[in-house]
């Protein structure tokens, strides 16, 4: 009980600190100049706050990684935990497991040494540190929560359900996405919700390939993300100034934002369980 209260309370203390810090810069800037401006020039003579292009380049990515992580991440676990004999479950899984203890670090190491260059190379670009680079290693950093939370809740199925179901004239492929599937969706949907927490949190691996420019997403150009925004910039600004103030709002923007996709994400859940 007191280690709950402590973490509600700590929870409660950085959203406090976030709104406090975050509110300034908002009421100086306006909020739709703030939220709708399409330019980011903090350090020119005459500054510009404008983070659109930085909430833009954050939904996309993360609605994209999800895109294409999901379904390979499902896929893959239901392979594993369904169809895969135990020696090759074995070596998957510690291939997975390696990936989920990577630091985020070394996936932007790899991703600006390998990735970048690859995609200029084969797109013919100017920079291959671009929203596409950013993309696909936000993609892989996901796909090891997923397979595993998910390889968890379709092993715990009841085998008997299987069982009735094979009886019944059921194919095994018929059964496992028609019977097991729907019995551990709790499960696999709360693997879709840390996905979206990674991706969507993730700030050193894509700055990194991401360029770090402040561009409207297009998927050859160099983009900032709003985690990617705070990280760059906070260490070289003023302690006092707009800009720093400015940093903590985007923080409390990304803070609502993820707060508001738990809420939403949390809501389907239960709706769907009532039903």
């Amino acid at each position: 009980m007191i280690l709950g209260l402590i973490t509600v309370g700590s929870v409660l203390v950085i959203s406090l600190y976030l709104v406090i810090s975050g509110i300034p810069a908002i009421k100086e800037i306006g909020l739709i100049n703030f939220l709708f401006g399409k330019e980011w020039a903090s350090t020119a003579d005459e500054p510009k706050y404008g983070i659109l292009p930085f909430i833009l380049t954050s939904v996309y990515g993360t609605c994209a990684a999800i895109v294409i992580g999901v379904p390979i991440g499902f896929f893959t676990a239901v392979y594993l935990s369904k169809i895969a004999g135990k020696k090759i479950r074995n070596i998957v899984e510690t291939a997975v497991n390696l990936l989920a203890g990577i630091p985020s670090v070394v996936y932007g190491l790899v991703g600006m040494l390998v990735l970048v260059k690859g995609i200029r190379l084969v797109f013919n670009v100017p920079d291959g540190a671009s929203f596409l680079a950013a993309v696909i290693v936000l993609t892989v950093m996901i796909l090891p929560n997923i397979i595993k939370v998910s390889v968890t809740a379709l092993d715990a199925v009841q085998k008997e359900y299987e069982d009735a179901s094979l009886a019944l004239g059921a194919t095994p492929v018929e059964t496992f996405f028609k019977i097991s599937v729907p019995a551990a969706k709790s499960g696999i949907a709360a693997a879709v919700v840390l996905g979206v927490g990674r991706a969507i949190g993730e700030a050193m691996a894509v700055m990194m390939v991401a360029g770090n420019a402040a561009n409207m997403p297009s998927l050859f150009e160099s983009v900032r993300f709003l985690t990617t925004a705070v990280a760059s910039e906070m260490a070289y600004s003023s302690p006092g100034s707009l800009q720093r103030k400015a940093l903590f709002s985007i923080a409390l923007v990304l803070f609502i934002f993820i707060m508001m996709i738990n809420a939403v994400l949390n809501f389907v859940l239960k709706e769907k369980k009532g039903k």
